[in-house]
């Protein structure tokens, strides 16, 4: 694994733009209804940000890059919902995911505008509450005064756990022992990303795919 990341790591370090339109595309599809239901935007982000302490990427550029995806995502997906209203929730390829959408709308009924910004650190329905505010006539001031302050959460939660650890590693063994640290990190984020969305997958599963938490409709 270590000869695959090597040359992905050095390919970063060359063409650190590609790693940043990374990162904002990562973002920005997790916002896609549907798509960033599969998208592993979270684990790409905590991936690259082991980058960042030994100089590959800035840390600065990574948050921005981050943030911007996800704002203009969300925002998206929002107005999409906020044009076309509650058709949106009935047309293709919503309709074929009948039992998330559901999910989403008792999400969003039951937190109310904080909906907006819970959902944000809720995989799958992150990807559905935007658009499910938008059709559900959300006014959009609403909207941004908790998408925003929930983005600029987001980002530094998912970005700075990896350059803390990795930075921790560099000060315990030095910084000349920095790269085997970045294939730890990547390793262990693709790792834990995998276990998780199995673990997840299988409670689906076994729950009929309900949300935990999520009030049973009346």
């Amino acid at each position: 694994m270590t000869s695959f990341l090597d040359p992905l790591i050095s390919f970063v370090s060359a063409h650190a733009w590609l790693a940043y339109l990374t990162l904002f595309l990562a973002a920005l599809l997790e916002a896609v209804p549907v798509v960033g239901s599969v998208i592993p935007g979270s684990t790409i982000i905590l991936a690259l940000s082991a980058l960042v302490p030994g100089g590959d990427l800035k840390l600065q550029w990574v948050l921005l890059a981050a943030a911007f995806g996800a704002v203009l995502g969300d925002g998206s997906a929002y107005w999409i919902g906020h044009r076309r209203q509650r058709e949106i929730l009935n047309t293709w390829p919503l309709t074929n995911y009948p039992r998330v959408v559901e999910q989403s709308e008792r999400f969003f009924h039951r937190f109310g505008t904080w909906a907006v910004f819970f959902a944000r650190f809720v995989p799958p329905i992150r990807a559905f509450v935007p658009v499910t505010a938008g059709a559900l006539g959300m006014a959009p001031a609403r909207f941004y005064a908790v998408n925003i302050p929930a983005i600029l959460f987001w980002a530094p939660a998912h970005v700075l756990p990896g350059v803390l650890a990795v930075s921790a590693l560099h000060e315990y063994a030095g910084p000349h022992h920095g790269h085997p640290f970045k294939h730890m990190w990547i390793l262990t984020v693709a790792g834990v990303a995998i276990v998780v969305g199995v673990a997840v997958w299988i409670y689906h599963r076994r729950n009929g795919g309900t949300v935990a938490g999520a009030k049973p409709p009346a």
